[in-house]
């Protein structure tokens, strides 16, 4: 029996979901970046990062995809992750350092070019395209033979479908972010936000990076 259009739908949109909103290193950027710049920094991160995903996703329906997974490709790319978790760590806690020393009531640093929009699209594109997990979840959800076998038209359907509830998702997130910022945040002699925030995504960047490591080395 074909699957229906729904259901299709459906499916995707619940997996792309249920993929999304579990804390990582992409959830933990966009929130950074919207306490920090607003809502648009941190949509940037997660347009950057569907965009990544869905060249996974093209690339696993043709049949390219499994060329990544060999161990030398996939030790390759989990390294590259890695590597990029620790250096966001280290410019994160450095940025708490350095906020923490400022003077109370001195002029606000000037946003350097990371924290710009376009930086955040390439940032999240750039955690999406070197995370060896993505490359196993799209084959995991549109790789497998019972789904190879609906046809290309099917397969894309179910991947914009996970992409959208990804996208869903993340809207949601950042938009909450930014409400409970505004709500919260009383002001004060010292940016207590942006220490706090750099200074908690910098050690959650680090734990992610531990964990992909240990998983890298396990597997």
């Amino acid at each position: 029996m074909e699957p229906t259009l729904l259901s299709l739908v459906a499916t995707g949109f619940v997996l792309g979901w249920s993929v999304a909103w579990p804390p990582g290193p992409i959830n933990a950027e966009i929130a950074r970046r919207c306490l920090a710049n607003g809502f648009w920094s941190g949509f940037g991160v997660l347009f950057g990062a569907c965009s990544g995903d869905a060249l996974w996703a093209i690339l696993v329906a043709l049949g390219v995809g499994t060329l990544f997974t060999g161990e030398t490709t996939r030790l390759v790319m989990g390294v590259l992750s890695i590597g990029l978790l620790i250096a966001l760590a280290v410019l994160f806690l450095l940025g708490a350092w350095s906020s923490w020393r400022t003077p109370a009531g001195a002029a606000p640093i000037a946003p350097s070019r990371f924290e710009s929009n376009r930086a955040s699209v390439l940032l999240g594109a750039t955690m999406a395209l070197t995370s060896p997990w993505n490359v196993a979840f799209w084959l995991a959800a549109i790789g497998r033979p019972e789904m190879t076998a609906l046809g290309m038209s099917s397969l894309m359907i179910v991947a914009a479908s996970v992409l959208a509830g990804a996208l869903v998702w993340g809207l949601l997130w950042s938009a909450s972010v930014v409400f409970l910022h505004r709500r919260f945040d009383q002001g004060g002699s010292r940016d207590w936000w942006g220490i706090t925030v750099k200074g908690l995504t910098g050690v959650l960047m680090l734990w992610f990076a531990y964990g992909s490591a240990t998983a890298l080395m396990g597997a």
